[in-house]
């Protein structure tokens, strides 16, 4: 019986339960901090209750793109890593110029 429990575990590359279990506790708690953050900025930054909603919206829209982007990582695995394109500089006459 045990070994008939060992075929049926989904390695956790597959889960997508847990995947989208992890994906809303983090849209949720990101999108709860934010805008509580952004509550609490615009108590102290702002008068006038327009801003303050404003920026009680901005917060959470803060909170909602970071967590779209924790959550493609999720799902796709690790970021791409990209190597910064630094060319090697002006040509050697410009060098020599400056010599």
């Amino acid at each position: 019986m045990a070994e008939e429990k060992k075929h049926n575990v989904i390695p956790p590359r597959y889960d997508l339960d847990a995947k989208w279990d992890a994906c809303l506790d983090l849209t949720i708690r990101r999108f709860f901090y934010s805008s509580l953050a952004g509550a609490f900025t615009g108590l102290l930054l702002f008068r006038s209750p327009t801003t303050r909603w404003a920026s009680v919206a901005f917060g959470a829209g803060v909170g909602i793109g970071a967590a779209y982007t924790e959550s493609s990582y999720i799902f796709d695995g690790s970021p791409p890593k990209l190597s910064p394109n630094v060319s090697a500089g002006p040509s050697g006459s410009a060098q020599e110029e400056q010599k």
